[in-house]
């Protein structure tokens, strides 16, 4: 293992074990300005466990965090880590048992290393090197190549006054596709994608970079395909995120842009 992705994977680890302290115990809970938009003490909390961890064998390092953060955004130039101390807080407090800690290695604004921990479903995700593991074992995106038999994610969430876009990619999956599936964490669904157990995952809106840079790395590592909404290649900073197997990817990525074509 590359000396990033140890450490990416420790620090995972150290935060996701801080946060599982407190998995079903009645935590407060507050939001970020939006409704569904909420944060726990935990997250700040798992979420210092991971800077510290990067910070004993990386010091001067830039660390962009969901929460607390210091850094607004990626860096384009140099050395960089990535943090999502839990992804899926919606779920995190409902007691639901699909979220993760995630911590990214970036090199020039690309995920180099990575890992999503996900304590209650015992699995951990691992990006090292041009590859990609669930416990261990290398990962590969699915060979499906029917459409009819895909199953799609519509990830991350459109604001309400955005709902349209939402039910406009529903729709678009369902029309084309043999089954939707929607887990409440954008890592675990695009890690799922790169374990084959999904066929493609979209979007329309913004995915920052906490939620997508392991996931995006895990598929292309597992020989999967990432674009924009226009179809060019994905970049932390790019509007839309369609990821597939690769063996149907216009049409993931047509379902996609049936919702941008609401706005």
């Amino acid at each position: 293992m590359s000396e990033r992705a140890d450490c990416a994977l420790r620090a995972a680890e150290a935060g996701a074990a801080v946060a599982s302290g407190s998995f079903r115990e009645g935590i407060a809970v507050e939001t970020k300005g939006q409704k569904t938009d909420v944060v726990t003490q935990a997250d700040h909390d798992a979420q210092a466990q991971v800077v510290s961890t990067v910070r004993d064998h990386y010091l001067d390092d830039p660390i962009v965090g969901e929460e607390d953060e210091e850094l607004g955004a990626v860096p384009d130039e140099g050395p960089a880590w990535v943090v999502d101390p839990i992804d899926g807080t919606n779920n995190f407090v409902r007691g639901i048992r699909t979220w993760a800690t995630s911590v990214a290695a970036t090199i020039d604004g690309e995920p180099h290393a990575g890992a999503t921990v996900c304590p209650g479903l015992e699995d951990t995700y691992l990006l090292d090197s041009g590859t990609a593991h669930r416990n261990g074992e290398e990962l590969s995106v699915s060979d499906r190549t029917d459409p009819e038999e895909f199953v799609v994610v519509p990830t991350v969430w459109w604001e309400f006054d955005r709902r349209e876009e939402f039910a406009t990619a529903c729709a678009g999956i369902v029309e084309r596709f043999g089954d939707m599936r929607r887990f409440g964490s954008a890592q675990l669904e695009l890690a799922l994608c790169a374990a084959g157990a999904v066929d493609g995952v979209i979007t329309n809106v913004h995915v920052m970079p906490w939620d997508s840079l392991v996931g995006v790395g895990l598929i292309e590592a597992a020989g999967g395909v990432v674009t924009d909404i226009d179809g060019e290649p994905w970049r932390h900073d790019s509007r839309g995120l369609v990821a597939s197997n690769g063996e149907a990817h216009d049409a993931v990525l047509a379902a996609a842009q049936e919702a941008e074509g609401v706005r």
